[in-house]
């Protein structure tokens, strides 16, 4: 869509936005008032989420957090709505076995990633509870929920990455006030380290200048497409982009390609592709790249 149309758009869109507002406000309202029911655990509940839509980068985090408090030797899980999968009501718990279309992309790259419990329900409280009851677990982290204020939050984390136009949905991205960054506990920016390509099918890794000058496919289903774009290009790729709806589940033939380029992928793309990968398939491995000085902090508070 050329941008001045979509421009155009955003505005005509700004009632809508306005409404999206006074609803959200009075949503919290209700919440701090006690008209609505914060639900309080017995372990303390981590949430990392963000205030806008799109791809912030949340997920990486939230695995990092997993995998820094398991070495730490706490009993970690991870909650998640399970945004894009088809799983619907109650509770289900993710694995490596799990089907990206029942759980959706992040819980299950969670899972794999972290090889802690992961539950998927759109009850976010329901879903805590289940987490503990079934799997012992001593911390919970929630991959988004920060606009889910049924669920108590001993620490709130809001990972940033811009604000974009700075309307509200449907408008714009925002989801809440920046204001809501006043009230959270750690702001993170964006930071994520681009690690090496992994085989989609077999594991095994390669440097990040493993296909430098050569012209790959480019396929991306995420928040943001062209981010993961300049990134291979950085790294001196020559691509060819291939961008998809965030959270799209891919089918055997969106990936055949005339040629015989290698296909570049996000974890979060790999996931959704387990059925039917092959060798000239690779994903781009990052991380999180967590402050120490962040992680004394949050230890602090739990």
């Amino acid at each position: 869509m050329n941008l001045n149309k979509r421009g155009i758009i955003n505005y005509l869109l700004l009632p809508v936005a306005a409404i999206f507002y006074l609803l959200s406000t009075f949503r919290r309202l209700f919440y701090q008032i006690g008209l609505l029911t914060t639900h309080h655990f017995k372990v303390p509940v981590i949430v990392v989420g963000n205030i806008t839509v799109g791809g912030s980068g949340k997920t990486p985090v939230v695995i990092a957090l997993t995998n820094y408090f398991k070495r730490c030797g706490k009993k970690v899980g991870v909650v998640s709505r399970g945004y894009g999968g088809i799983h619907k009501k109650g509770s289900l718990s993710v694995n490596d076995n799990t089907l990206s279309l029942d759980c959706g992309d992040e819980p299950l790259l969670i899972a794999i990633q972290t090889q802690a419990p992961v539950m998927v329900n759109k009850n976010r409280p329901q879903a805590v509870i289940d987490l503990i009851n079934r799997h012992n677990v001593d911390l919970v982290i929630s991959d988004d929920g920060l606009q889910h204020y049924s669920m108590g939050a001993d620490v709130e984390i809001c990972v940033v990455s811009g604000f974009g136009n700075g309307f509200y949905l449907p408008a714009g991205p925002l989801r809440e006030s920046k204001n809501r960054l006043k009230t959270v506990d750690f702001v993170l920016q964006k930071q994520l380290k681009l690690c090496a390509f992994v085989n989609a099918k077999t594991g095994g890794e390669k440097p990040l200048n493993y296909f430098a000058q050569q012209t790959c496919h480019a396929v991306a289903g995420i928040g943001n497409p062209a981010e993961f774009f300049v990134s291979l290009t950085k790294l001196k790729i020559k691509i060819q982009p291939h961008a998809f709806a965030d959270h799209y589940f891919y089918k055997p033939q969106d990936l055949l390609f005339a040629d015989d380029y290698p296909i570049l992928m996000s974890a979060k793309d790999w996931v959704k592709c387990h059925s039917f990968v092959n060798d000239k398939m690779w994903y781009l491995q990052v991380v999180a790249d967590l402050d120490a000085d962040f992680l004394t902090q949050l230890e602090a508070k739990l």
